[in-house]
């Protein structure tokens, strides 16, 4: 079969997407020539980067698709997101489409180059982040819990977080402090786990995912 790819004596390059990472399968160093048509001949040396001759037979799409289901059944957790998705209920972030018309793209306007294929990216990894501190808001085991207890048994879907109302004085603490304040109290008591600083990944994607289930809430910082 014909393929447009890189030409080597020794290798083929094959590239797969999986969840915003790139998986190579590849062998030797090689120079990548310009992109030519080639015959790809069932004795070609291609064993080396683990692609059979029968799968050099393949289409590239379906060599790709092989590829990647290796990869997942080595890394079996790569649909965490998937799978978090589908155990829960999210509400969407803003649709930002307006900034694809004709007068924000104007000279001098902040967002005048903006993309569609931006606009994805921006959703795509927002919702990401959010699924994130979904998968962690539900596990003890990632909340660091030793006692079993996970955020969601005291408040499912983030209910009753009221990130809306921070900063705000708490009696538990004594002051006014921040949602990741109120957030380390609930993890230090009721769970019985170690404060995560700040800067912690799971903090921030606990942050995200609370705020996005009181999306169209209106601010009131200070309110009890």
């Amino acid at each position: 079969m014909n393929l447009q790819r890189y030409i080597s004596t020794s290798c083929t390059i094959v590239v797969v997407l999986v969840s915003g990472s790139l998986i190579l399968s590849t062998c030797s160093a090689m120079e990548p020539k310009k992109s030519e048509s080639a015959e790809v001949k069932p004795d070609a040396p291609h064993a080396a980067c683990g692609v059979s001759p029968e799968q050099m037979s393949l289409t590239g799409w379906q060599l790709a698709d092989s590829i990647m289901q290796r990869w997942k059944k080595e890394n079996p957790e790569v649909d965490w997101e998937a799978e978090e998705r589908k155990s829960r209920t999210f509400i969407p972030p803003a649709d930002n489409r307006n900034l694809l018309e004709k007068h924000t793209q104007a000279d001098g306007h902040p967002y005048r180059k903006v993309t569609e294929q931006e606009l994805l990216v921006w959703q795509r990894e927002t919702e990401r982040l959010v699924a994130a501190g979904s998968k962690v808001f539900h596990s003890a085991k990632e909340l660091g819990s030793t006692n079993e207890v996970s955020c969601d048994m005291c408040h499912p879907n983030a209910a009753n977080t009221h990130p809306e109302t921070y900063p705000k004085y708490q009696t538990q603490l004594g002051q006014t402090v921040l949602l990741r304040d109120m957030i380390n109290w609930c993890l230090e008591n009721p769970l019985r786990a170690p404060k995560m600083d700040a800067d912690d990944p799971r903090m921030r994607a606990m942050e995200a995912y609370i705020y996005s289930q009181r999306a169209g809430i209106k601010l009131e910082y200070g309110k009890h």
